[in-house]
């Protein structure tokens, strides 16, 4: 039987190179067709793969006509390459053109909308396109729907997220503007059943996100799955995608460098360069700190953290100090199970270092991204249009193909809590 061929653009990428790392040693047979702009770095992946299962080149992927020969033929083309908003509709319609499946990790909203308006052409071409196969979204509409599935009816969903401190080493450039991007102005949303637009991060409210991380504060951010899990649950009053930053403080940095990012006092640039100065270690500009601080000053007014938390943070970080890394996934899904209301929670182990699937960011996207890779590469040819995880993937499939990863067990979801029945439905989101 001849090998998958896959087709990875953006393949120099933090999370897509992990991915086929982990791919490449836990995977099914696969050749690999490595391509990014950075040769060296593709070379050096390569070389961490088995013997003749890889190749690179260089590839510029606004070129229609090089895009076209790269994709013809393909078993499955996966685009790491960012923004998706600029690079997922030419590698989206080259792979329609081509008729070969697609599969990405996009985080945005707008681009997973400008994504699903493809849905009919790709039925026309009978692929599978599949958006949003990394962690958040991802993992996280799976374990929205493991948690759903306990309930016979849902009346709200919660998606949260917590991610931390990776020491000083900065996230690159395309996750900080994702993060500034989620965290200001307008924020789709699905409320009382319809799609609506709220301020993002207007809403806050406490998680049980256990561990190291205990009960914290998230907020409201602009995220994929509040555009594809309505279509799951189209009666569910209530979606939102709640996330947040370890520790607390770093949420108003983000907060205060969003607002001056959507009011045009400051460039996107200027903030990811501050920001990546921050990580590591760096003092930043004044204009930077200006903003940062007045956001993390709004926390402490609107009594969502401490001046303690506050000072903590602000003196480690003149020692160069970080809090070791921790991270979480929870879906919180509330309604009703026999007749009565009730709200059951997933999540994952806090991760940290030594562990496998949560030791940083791009662990767990890049694995959760190898995983959904070997489930598409099990059903070529079974699935057509655009679909998120929810829409093709159960959840014992996806935890039994992150443990064929090499995650183990005890990394994946936590026993599921017990369902309770309590006036759960009466739960309003807090504003604080």
């Amino acid at each position: 039987m001849s090998r998958h061929r896959i087709v990875v653009i953006g393949a120099a990428g933090e999370m897509a190179s992990l991915g086929i790392e982990r791919l490449g040693a836990h995977g099914p047979d696969c050749m690999f067709e490595l391509y990014d702009l950075d040769i060296d770095q593709l070379q050096e992946l390569a070389a961490k793969l088995p013997p003749g299962r890889a190749s690179v080149g260089r590839l510029d992927l606004f070129d229609d006509e090089a895009l076209r020969r790269v994709v013809e033929g393909a078993s499955l083309v996966v685009l790491g390459a960012g923004p998706y908003m600029r690079t997922g509709p030419p590698v989206m319609r080259a792979c329609i053109a081509s008729g070969v499946d697609y599969l990405d990790f996009d985080d945005d909203i707008e681009s997973t909308e400008d994504a699903l308006r493809l849905d009919q052409a790709a039925r026309d071409a009978g692929i599978a396109c599949l958006v949003g196969c990394g962690a958040s979204p991802g993992m996280s509409n799976i374990i929205a729907v493991d948690a759903a599935s306990q309930l016979d009816e849902v009346e709200s969903l919660d998606v949260c997220f917590v991610s931390g401190d990776e020491g000083a080493r900065p996230y690159g450039a395309a996750v900080i503007e994702h993060i500034l991007h989620i965290s200001a102005g307008e924020c789709v949303a699905w409320r009382d059943g319809y799609r609506t637009v709220v301020e993002a991060a207007a809403e806050s409210e406490v998680f049980p996100m256990g561990g190291v991380i205990g009960d914290y504060r998230l907020y409201e951010v602009a995220h994929p799955e509040t555009v594809t899990l309505p279509r799951r649950f189209p009666n569910a009053r209530s979606i939102r995608v709640m996330g947040g930053a370890y520790p607390q403080p770093v949420n108003g940095l983000i907060q205060g460098l969003a607002r001056a990012v959507e009011a045009e006092k400051m460039s996107v640039p200027e903030a990811v360069e501050w920001f990546q100065a921050v990580m590591r270690d760096e003092n930043g500009s004044l204009k930077g700190w200006r903003y940062a601080l007045s956001g993390m000053l709004a926390q402490i007014r609107n009594r969502e953290s401490s001046v303690s938390a506050l000072s903590r943070f602000l003196w480690r970080g003149l020692r160069k100090q970080h809090e070791p890394y921790c991270g979480c996934l929870l879906a919180r899904a509330v309604g009703v199970r026999d007749g009565k209301p009730a709200k059951t929670m997933v999540k994952t182990p806090t991760g940290g270092p030594g562990t496998y699937l949560g030791s940083s960011l791009r662990a767990i996207t890049g694995t959760c991204l190898a995983a959904f890779v070997a489930l598409a590469l099990d059903r070529l040819g079974e699935h057509r249009g655009v679909l998120a995880p929810e829409d093709w993937v159960v959840p014992p499939q996806f935890y039994a193909a992150l443990q064929q990863m090499g995650a183990p067990r005890e990394e994946i979801i936590e026993t599921h809590p017990k369902i309770s029945s309590t006036k759960c439905t009466a739960e309003a989101p807090s504003t604080m």
